[in-house]
């Protein structure tokens, strides 16, 4: 399974490259498919390639959801543990 996340152009580089914010990691990647972007656009981003260009708020939505799954994973695994433990 492949995954695409969104993440907020905070620099442009040379050439097509740009530095980008995920969730507060920063990381290079190539702006080659999507050459108008422009800093403070979000992007989803795939192996390190910006394969298309989000709305503010789609970006938004999705890095919640995402937050929530995490979070819930993590409840899920401390409950695991702890069962786990008794058993």
């Amino acid at each position: 399974m492949c995954l695409a996340v969104p993440a907020c152009v905070i620099e442009r580089l040379a050439g097509d490259d740009a530095m980008v914010d995920l969730g507060g990691v920063r990381k290079r990647i190539s702006l080659a498919l999507v050459p108008e972007t422009v800093v403070g656009d979000f992007v989803i981003v795939h192996v390190g390639h910006a394969i298309g260009v989000l709305d503010r708020d789609e970006a938004e939505a999705t890095l919640r959801l995402l937050a929530e799954l995490a979070a819930t994973e993590a409840l899920d695994d401390g409950r695991a543990g702890v069962s786990g433990a008794a058993a």
